[in-house]
């Protein structure tokens, strides 16, 4: 007889995601994510007190990797223009277990529409990401605040169209800001 392998907090999160993103935000409750995983809804409450705190774990999730990928392209990247184009390409991007597959930036949003806990997060991330994209574009010679919504807005939207290998468009919005200094 073999024995099924014990979910860890993390398959629990990653199937929250999931369902999330699938779904929405009704899903992310004891019962739906067990049969999802199907399993018991004790493995749940092995890991999360309650289903408050199974939300709050994944917003924790989603708020480190969104601040995550801002580091990274900060300590990567040589300059502001590089740091710039490359923000404006990942500042959506996930790349951790948990939320690779997933890609939850507009679940994340649709979820903040009811539930004021994420719109404080989400509110809270664009936040971080509005004052990076603007303090390179003020690097790079452009004031308007404005053009860093414009860059964060694309990137969300972005996600949401068919992947197209060929063109580059956050290069191409990039290249088009740039030409306005």
């Amino acid at each position: 007889m073999t024995s099924k392998p014990r979910l860890s907090k993390a398959d629990w999160l990653k199937t929250g995601f999931a369902a999330l993103t699938e779904d929405g935000p009704n899903a992310l409750k004891a019962e739906p994510l067990a049969r999802r995983m199907k399993t018991t809804k004790g493995s749940f409450y092995w890991h999360f007190a309650d289903v408050p705190a199974y939300q709050s774990a994944m917003l924790d999730v989603w708020e480190a990797e969104a601040l995550t990928a801002l580091t990274t392209v900060i300590e990567e990247e040589p300059n502001a223009i590089a740091r710039l184009r490359r923000l404006g390409a990942e500042v959506t991007s996930y790349d951790s277990a948990v939320l690779a597959d997933a890609n939850p930036e507009h679940a994340m949003r649709a979820w903040a529409k009811d539930d004021p806990k994420v719109a404080e997060r989400v509110a809270k991330v664009d936040g971080l990401r509005l004052d990076l994209l603007d303090g390179l574009l003020k690097e790079s010679g452009i004031s308007n605040p404005e053009w860093a919504r414009l860059i964060l807005a694309a990137s969300v939207g972005l996600r949401e169209l068919p992947a197209n290998d060929d063109v580059a468009p956050m290069d191409s919005l990039i290249d088009l800001v740039m030409s306005l200094r």
